[in-house]
């Protein structure tokens, strides 16, 4: 039988059971580590996004599965995998042409930020910035730190009354001129 390989890492999109999303990724976890494809199958990542939910008056940061019964997983795909991972508990197939994987494109991963991308800033600790995307667009806070290397900026911004630090990424947030 003659297999098929890709060669470098691709992100794939699996579909799961309904609610089974935990339960999918730990037993795929568990098959990575039972069958020793630590070398093929990198990151599983159930997709989710934080969201602001007002409930009896009072605003609560949830975070909350942004593609409910699916999971992305990061690997080298081979043929040979399609067996080990549709078998796994909780996990229908892959998302696809007739079940068959189908990687997702570099716009589409850059577009969901699967892939940290260096980002130059000139933004520095103390700085006041807007926060353009995300739950807390248009809020205005103050850099507490950077870490351009991970592409990740703390800020602290007033929200529900008090102030908070919360990491962003650098294209979430524009330099305030002061």
């Amino acid at each position: 039988m003659e297999y098929i390989y890709s060669t470098e890492p691709k992100w794939y999109v699996l579909h799961t059971f309904s609610g089974y999303e935990n339960v999918a990724k730990e037993n795929l976890e568990t098959v990575v580590k039972k069958f020793n494809l630590q070398d093929r199958i990198f990151d599983i990542l159930i997709p989710e996004e934080d969201v602001i939910e007002e409930k009896n008056g009072k605003k609560k940061l949830v975070t909350r599965k942004s593609m409910p019964c699916y999971l992305l997983v990061k690997m080298i795909y081979g043929d040979d995998l399609w067996h080990n991972i549709t078998n796994t508990r909780g996990i229908t197939g892959f998302v696809g042409p007739k079940g068959r994987p189908l990687a997702l494109t570099d716009e589409e991963v850059i577009k969901m930020r699967l892939e940290k991308i260096k980002v130059e800033t000139d933004v520095a600790v103390g700085d006041r910035v807007e926060i353009i995307e995300g739950p807390l667009d248009k809020q205005i806070g103050t850099v507490v730190s950077v870490n351009p290397e991970a592409g990740l900026v703390t800020v602290t911004v007033e929200m529900f009354g008090r102030e908070n630090n919360v990491e962003l990424s650098l294209e979430q947030i524009h330099k305030v001129q002061q």
